[in-house]
């Protein structure tokens, strides 16, 4: 149930939430929020993907 769960906010996040990938964002000059959103998109990824 949770691999279904996280797969669905992995898809939420790619239709809401920004892209920095490719808007080449410099991870040195991230502010707070960016970091964030970054790290949240790693976790819920990596628990979509395990």
């Amino acid at each position: 149930m949770t691999k279904s769960f996280f797969k669905l906010l992995a898809r939420i996040n790619k239709k809401i939430l920004p892209s920095y990938s490719k808007k080449e964002l410099d991870l040195q000059k991230a502010n707070k929020i960016q970091m964030a959103i970054i790290g949240w998109r790693l976790w819920v990824t990596k628990n979509s993907l395990d």
